[in-house]
């Protein structure tokens, strides 16, 4: 078995604590970025990754962005697909009487009810700005341009979100993957996709040459535990959820010690 691709997620993988890349990290991957692709995959919006892309000299490879919704090889768009406006107005609906955030986001689109508390957390964390408007007239406005929610997140209460959550886990199993990537958030996006299925795509059509098994890939949370399985050599970073570092192939040092660095640094020095 051979490594030719380098895959690996972003928050809680590849970032330090202050939500940056480590100068250790930045070397290791230019010095990494001529002989072999890295693909970021992530929960993320594109833009967000992009800025990472530039700083890690890597944006001449594809992305993987929502958890797998979307697919981009730079400006080109290798696959696409979203939540209904069914379901997006059925979780309206259910958060209608909570406290509970809902963000939306399509592509580089990302739409807020109010620049609340949740808002600006997460603005700061990935250094993007959100459009405030209603999620009434979010809703309308996509379904009149045919665009759907590649991706919603819900922020709040612990207590909301757990009920949300069951919700969800009780009606809508078949229809969307929704994950606890905190214990204040939900992330939802499309069933029939996910970090696994996007990496065989992505290796369909951008590198049919390789398989998932020439792929070794650096995850933490439960978005990342059938990438990690599938791949190659799945690597779990120290911090990963306890139920995901067994699926792992092997482990590295924490996210905030240059964990991915560290580990790619062994395996191709």
């Amino acid at each position: 078995m051979e490594l030719k691709l380098i895959c690996t997620d972003i928050d809680g993988t590849l970032l330090n604590k202050d939500r940056r890349l480590s100068q250790a990290t930045l070397a290791t991957f230019q010095r990494l970025s001529p002989r072999y692709p890295i693909v970021l995959i992530s929960s993320r919006m594109p833009v967000s990754m992009k800025q990472l892309q530039e700083e890690l000299h890597i944006v001449n490879y594809p992305l993987i962005a929502y958890n797998g919704s979307l697919i981009l090889d730079q400006d080109m768009v290798l696959y696409d697909e979203g939540l209904s406006n069914d379901f997006q107005q059925t979780l309206v609906n259910y958060t209608a009487n909570t406290s509970i955030h809902l963000s939306f986001y399509h592509k580089d689109e990302w739409y807020v009810p109010a620049d609340d508390y949740w808002a600006k957390r997460e603005a700061h964390n990935t250094r993007v700005e959100p459009v405030v408007q209603s999620l009434e007239t979010t809703l309308a406005k996509w379904k009149d341009e045919q665009k759907v929610a590649h991706k919603i997140m819900c922020m709040g209460e612990e207590e909301e979100i757990e009920k949300l959550y069951q919700q969800l886990q009780n009606r809508h199993a078949e229809e969307v993957n929704a994950y606890r990537s905190k214990a204040t958030y939900i992330e939802i996006s499309i069933k029939s996709q996910d970090k696994a299925t996007a990496m065989e795509k992505l290796l369909q059509i951008k590198y049919p040459q390789w398989g998932m098994y020439n792929v070794i890939a650096f995850g933490d949370n439960y978005n990342d535990a059938t990438l990690l399985k599938k791949v190659g050599r799945g690597v779990a970073v120290a911090n990963a959820k306890t139920e995901v570092l067994p699926l792992a192939d092997a482990t590295t040092r924490s996210n905030i010690e240059d964990g991915v660095a560290l580990y790619l640094d062994k395996v191709f020095p």
